[in-house]
């Protein structure tokens, strides 16, 4: 409404401002005097201007006229296409014009302004695979779907558009949450255009979710072979693959087939934490304890974790303390500082009854880095060395509202899992699990932490606190002797 009302008044002025100016002229007295051969004229200022547009006009229609017969005269002389092209250049020139207002439109995000101008342009240009896209994209922004699919489908039937409308449609299914449909479009397009990585990317999701793992793998293969991945990053991406597929074979009873993905994971990325501990258990299932103690030792020096702690112990399930103690003494040496050795050292003195020991492998560690799992085995040592309830509870009150330390957390969306897996439960994301402690305390434990069973035992108060109750987890793993796994 005041956007017409806006052109009105412009119309308006318009003419008002030529009508004063037409008045002026012809009030003017200045007089244009034109003289050719015998002829002689005498203009005023209004018939001077009224001639010079007039001139101007007739210049261009011979312009016009004289570009015809050119043209008509190369088709006489055998020319065939002369008066078509002729005719198409200015077609051409509209129908361009036409296409870059549309493509301004659609930057600028007047969804219908583009329509309209990619209409135009087709019109004049009869050339769908340039108009179409636009047609489509501005049919998105207007939320038209049913027509921007309709035009993609038509993009499909030529060979030079049908990647853009098979990655189109792809991406509409996507929106619509239709996984299985998006999955097979971006197999077609991959097949059509294998190079273009945002393609790969996304059917490697695709293939992820839908649990496609030996399809994800060649997905990853083609991706290093285009030159879309760094190797290290395939070595390790195909090791999470690799090693999902053995907890796969393991669902179905395939054992066998389970640990040979498992090492083979192990040796294509033996920093992968879960891949180092099925890896370590395919060894021992097949009566080689070293190789699994080696697995083991060449990861703990650069990432001790609860799992791999509870991995080693079940090399040797049926020793005693003090046998654990130097075995693990071995294993913790290549990172004796770091907390995790720290706290499973401290809970192998705990089952050993070495409650000084435990308090020095432990050191300030419940203090400078004060998380439940460290409160905890601090209260358990207080307890063991005979010090008052009082004391025991004040520590595990302290672990109630701790930090829970380290946990698999989503380096895209922050989401704290209570145990590994390749896709993010929240974001879907692939290999983006870490272990690290999250921004925020969560609640979420890990499933394979190594923990005392139960730190206070049953006594005559009616308030102790047991570490399970502590911790919030209904499941633990010791790795003392008579729990080891």
């Amino acid at each position: 409404m005041i956007w017409s009302l806006a052109k009105i008044l412009t119309f308006v002025v318009l003419v008002a401002a030529l009508a004063f100016g037409a008045g002026l002229l012809n009030d003017a007295t200045l007089n244009f005097r034109l003289a050719f051969g015998g002829l002689e004229l005498t203009l005023g200022p209004l018939q001077a201007v009224v001639l010079a547009v007039v001139s101007i006009a007739v210049l261009w229609v011979l312009f016009k006229v004289a570009g015809f017969i050119i043209a008509l005269v190369r088709f006489l002389l055998g020319e065939e296409t002369a008066i078509s092209r002729y005719f198409d250049r200015n077609h051409e020139r509209k129908g361009y014009q036409a296409l870059a207002d549309g493509m301004m439109a659609l930057a600028s995000g007047e969804g219908r302004v583009a329509m309209s101008k990619a209409a135009k342009a087709e019109k004049h240009l009869r050339q769908p695979e340039l108009t179409n896209l636009v047609t489509a994209q501005a049919a998105e922004m207007v939320g038209d779907r049913a027509k921007a699919e309709d035009v993609y489908k038509r993009l499909v039937r030529s060979d030079r558009t049908r990647f853009v409308g098979v990655r189109g449609l792809m991406k509409q299914q996507l929106d619509k949450g239709e996984t299985v449909t998006a999955l097979k479009l971006a197999e077609k397009a991959f097949a059509i255009k294998p190079r273009h990585v945002e393609t790969q990317d996304t059917l490697l999701s695709l293939q992820a979710q839908t649990e496609d793992w030996a399809g994800a793998r060649r997905t990853l293969g083609a991706k290093l072979k285009y030159g879309a991945l760094p190797r290290d990053v395939h070595k390790r991406r195909d090791a999470v693959l690799a090693l999902t597929e053995a907890r796969e074979h393991l669902i179905d009873g395939e054992e066998e087939a389970a640990r040979d993905r498992a090492i083979a994971a192990n040796r294509q990325s033996p920093q992968l934490i879960p891949a180092a501990v099925l890896a370590a258990e395919a060894y021992v299932h097949r009566g080689k304890p070293r190789n699994a103690s080696n697995v083991i030792k060449k990861i703990w020096a650069t990432r001790p974790h609860p799992d791999l702690a509870a991995a080693f112990a079940a090399i040797a399930p049926d020793e005693t303390p003090e046998q654990r103690i130097k075995r693990f003494r071995v294993l913790t040496k290549s990172n004796p500082d770091h907390a995790e050795s720290r706290l499973v050292m401290a809970e192998l003195f705990i089952a050993a009854e070495d409650f000084p020991e435990a308090r020095k492998s432990l050191g300030e560690l419940a203090e400078v880095n004060p998380t439940a799992r460290a409160l905890a085995i601090m209260a358990a040592v207080e307890r063991g060395a005979g010090v008052d309830d009082a004391v025991v509870r004040g520590w595990l009150t302290k672990a109630v509202s701790a930090s829970r330390g380290p946990q698999w957390v989503c380096n895209s969306c922050d989401t704290v899992h209570d145990e590994w897996q390749p896709l993010c439960g929240h974001c879907q994301s692939f290999d983006t699990l870490a272990w690290v402690t999250p921004k925020t305390s969560g609640v979420a434990m890990p499933a394979g932490t190594a923990m005392l069973p139960v730190i206070v035992g049953a006594d005559d108060t009616t308030d102790s606190v047991t570490e399970a109750e502590v911790l919030d987890e209904p499941e633990t793993v010791d790795v003392t002797p008579s729990s080891a796994p």
